[in-house]
């Protein structure tokens, strides 16, 4: 695997990931479940290095951070359902 030249291209690494996942028989719940886990396991290593925890204002900041993304990736799916649906 090469390393992803945009943010685009390392989004989707871990879509065709867990797609491969499912395909080989893992549940969904199970994929979003450990992505999740996955991610608040590399956040926390970015903040912290590989022997820190965060505290209490750090794990507030990536729920916040976390929310923020959410947001974007729900305008963006409604501007589609809207695109659509105008067509």
């Amino acid at each position: 695997m090469s390393a992803p030249e945009t943010q685009q291209d390392a989004i989707q690494a871990f879509i065709d990931l867990a797609n491969e996942m499912k395909a080989d028989g893992a549940s969904v719940q199970l994929i979003s479940t450990a992505m999740m886990r996955a991610c608040a396991v590399y956040s926390t290593y970015v903040v912290a290095g590989n022997e820190g925890a965060l505290r209490e204002t750090g794990v507030e900041k990536l729920k916040e951070v976390f929310g923020q993304q959410l947001e974007v990736v729900q305008k963006s799916k409604l501007a589609q359902v809207s695109t659509k649906s105008s067509e």
